[in-house]
């Protein structure tokens, strides 16, 4: 019998649409589909547009949307197999209510009582802020707008935050610092127009696919690319400049390449005395950062540093980009301000190719904390503690100003009241911080100690394991609403099938419960479309203006970027033109950024770094892509990635099995032998939970403006230990030499 093939071009060029991939790595024959459904991918900040296949009310595969801009068909392993999960046996398909037997069905309209009896009992013995809520940045705009005007209107709790917490905050928070205006400040379509591209802390090539890209674009135009990270990443093989920067240390290449540029002229001045303030102070700082010690701080060769300068200096156009790598600090507002100090200083912003972006992790990291499920922000990216901010919302919402709670605590400080005993109860959607969050074990814990806890997603996560109540939610592809990407350009996702079973939209799931806790009238809504409608208008006149934006235009036009505040205005694609920035006086405001140690340094008893990250064929905490078989067969477990150096210090050969251990917990996983890292620092992905989980190891600590954790940096210990006697040992092959 002739062997299936198994590579997708083989499977259309024998069998065409008549087979589908099961979740977990086989085939079932199909027929024709009914209809094909132009929408976007479900995971990362890229939102890629696909287009889905549906028969018989199933999604039972896909095709390119080669139409759509950003993409144009072209898909990361992810986006080709995230169908899969639709149909995989875990879905969850009724309400559970957790007992001393188990977790057991429950009928959805009492599962539903008994969470609003729970958080109003709560409330009424404890205070409104008792309660805490947690959105996620997967979420539609219209989902975040509901969850926002739900915990301060129908629960009246300051204490809402969303898992966008862990992603883009250090980026937004400094480009509202320098540039007034939180989003990229360019499309991607700009990328291949620039000279050089600085890329700074984002392994692209696994990370953002599709972005890598536009990078070989711009190279094939001649760029030359300058990669900043602890390891040398796909992107970073191929860079005309790698420079292997220690973890926490970038703000000595940042501020020593600045240094070089204003001893050599390489920067505008006439830009910055017209459309800039604050330059003197950082001119003064800068001063005291010369190559050496710029180098001395980041642990490269001070020679990097001038290069790098040499190359971004006097370049006719740039383009800087950065995501996680520099954004995971207790430092990691400074870190993103000293870079983006390196493109106010050329005046190389607001024209064509050249342009600054942070690259979105989260599927809706953009327009999920713009509309209002960000514990210091109300909808159009307001200020919650602005008066006339306030005022307007609550004229839009229908309550009193007065009512509208002020701002509550973000996500890790959510956690420790919980541990303190502040917060008694919790009520969140598609976040599963048992795996998401740094100190796995002080999280753990904390939802231990809850009175109350319900939880809404569409598998079982690590997370609702310690729900009273647990809610099934729908996937994306179940719901219909907009996203905003990448590059600030808002999206539709359309319907391609009905939520199976007893799964609920989550805006059915707040409507519903705001209901039961006497709050109905507030949320009168039938659609999506309607909330869609309402969040023009509370975004009217703000920064993140999404008034003139319609579903019918975002269909016609492939999606419209914000600030649109009339339906006749084109959108913005390109932030600064004219260089005109986002601040009351029009003006970038420099911010000069002193380098400090992080929270935890290594030591005698913990001598290494761990950083952590991502890799390509999973997601966040894992919740979905863990149960997609041909993902998880790239990746089915954890490794520590380790220099050939080090590695021969602790006596450990590839495929080893090593205990990576820091103050707070450990992680057991096979060693991965490589050149591609350096030699003091070692890297596990956070994919994994319990006994796998590299946020067993990481801390707690904060960075003081945006509360991101600091996942990039702590000090741990690395030694061999015997293969586990559990399932670990045998699910991937001893594996093959140093690479």
């Amino acid at each position: 019998m002739a062997k299936l093939p198994q590579s997708i071009p083989e499977l259309v060029a024998r069998f065409g649409p008549h087979l589908n991939r099961t979740p977990s790595g086989g085939w079932t024959a199909i027929g024709e589909p009914d209809r094909l459904v132009k929408t976007h991918c479900c995971f990362c900040g890229q939102q890629c547009g696909i287009q889905l296949k549906v028969k018989d009310n199933r999604v039972v595969g896909f095709e390119p949307w080669e139409e759509f801009p950003f993409n144009r068909g072209k898909l990361c392993p992810k986006g080709v197999k995230r169908y899969l999960q639709d149909e995989h046996p875990d879905r969850l398909l009724s309400a559970l209510e957790r007992t001393e037997a188990g977790f057991v069905p429950v009928a959805y309209g009492k599962a539903m009582d008994r969470v609003a009896r729970e958080l109003t009992r709560v409330q009424e013995q404890y205070g409104r802020d008792a309660v805490a809520v947690l959105g996620g940045a997967s979420f539609t705009n219209e989902r975040a707008y509901l969850l926002g005007k739900f915990a301060r209107v129908a629960l009246r709790t300051a204490n809402i935050d969303y898992n966008g917490r862990l992603c883009m905050v250090s980026a937004a928070a400094a480009s509202k610092k320098i540039f007034g205006i939180d989003r990229s400040a360019n499309p991607w379509s700009d990328i291949p127009k620039a000279d050089v591209l600085l890329l700074a802390g984002s392994n692209l090539a696994e990370c953002s696919p599709i972005t890598t890209d536009y990078f070989w674009q711009a190279r094939e135009n001649g760029a030359r690319i300058i990669v900043l990270d602890p390891r040398m990443t796909p992107i970073g093989r191929t860079a005309d400049l790698f420079i292997p920067v220690r973890p926490g240390g970038d703000i000595g290449v940042f501020n020593g390449m600045l240094h070089v540029m204003i001893e050599r002229g390489w920067i505008d001045r006439d830009f910055i005395a017209a459309c800039t303030t604050g330059w003197d102070e950082l001119e003064r700082t800068v001063h005291n950062y010369p190559p050496e010690r710029g180098a001395q701080i980041a642990g490269v060769p001070a020679s990097m540093i001038v290069r790098a300068a040499e190359m971004w200096g006097p370049a006719r156009t740039s383009f800087l980009l950065h995501a996680r790598g520099i954004e995971h600090h207790s430092k990691g507002v400074e870190n993103c301000m000293a870079a983006i100090n390196l493109v106010a200083a050329t005046g190389r912003i607001g024209r064509e190719g050249c342009g600054y972006a942070m690259i979105t992790g989260q599927g809706n990291g953009q327009g999920g904390r713009e509309q209002g499920q960000k514990c210091d922000q109300l909808p159009g990216a307001r200020d919650i503690e602005n008066p006339a901010h306030r005022q307007y919302i609550a004229g839009v919402w229908g309550v009193p100003e007065a009512s509208i709670p002020h701002k509550g605590l973000s996500a890790v400080p959510i956690f420790e009241a919980i541990r303190d005993g502040k917060i008694k109860a919790l009520l969140s959607f598609c976040f599963n911080p048992a795996v998401s969050l740094p100190d796995g074990h002080f999280v753990r814990a904390a939802l231990e100690q809850l009175k109350f806890y319900a939880n809404v997603d569409f598998f079982m996560s690590e997370t609702s394991r310690y729900a009273d109540i647990v809610l099934p939610a729908a996937l994306m592809e179940e719901d219909e609403g907009t996203t905003t990407n990448v590059e600030g350009r808002v999206i539709h996702h359309r319907k391609a099938v009905d939520p199976p079973g007893d799964a609920r939209e989550d805006w059915k799931i707040v409507c519903d419960l705001a209901g039961r806790l006497g709050a109905g009238d507030r949320f009168p809504f039938q659609s999506s479309r309607e909330i869609f409608d309402e969040l023009r208008l509370a975004s009217r006149g703000g920064v993140a203006d999404y008034y003139g934006i319609t579903w019918e235009r975002i269909d016609r036009e492939f999606g419209v970027f914000w600030p649109c505040p009339s339906e006749d205005h084109p959108g913005t694609p390109r932030l600064y033109e004219g260089h005109r920035f986002g601040h009351a006086d029009g003006k970038a405001h420099f911010q000069p950024v002193d380098w400090r140690p992080a929270a935890e340094e290594p030591d005698v008893d913990f001598p290494i770094v761990l950083t952590t990250g991502r890799v390509v064929s999973q997601y966040l905490s894992g919740t979905q892509t863990r149960r997609i078989g041909g993902l998880v067969d790239q990746h089915p477990q954890p490794r520590c990635e380790m220099h050939p150096r080090l590695a021969t210090e602790l006596g450990v050969a590839d495929g080893d099995f090593v205990r990576v251990e820091s103050r707070r917990g450990s992680v057991t996983v096979r060693a991965s032998v490589v050149r591609t890292i350096r030699p003091d620092t070692v890297f596990v992905p956070y994919h994994w939970p319990h006994d796998r989980s590299a946020n067993n190891c990481t801390a707690h600590a904060i960075d003081p403006v945006s509360h991101i954790p600091e996942y990039k940096i702590c000090a741990v210990r690395v030694t061999r230990v015997p293969a586990p006697t559990d399932a670990l040992a045998s699910l991937e092959p001893e594996a093959g030499g140093v690479r």
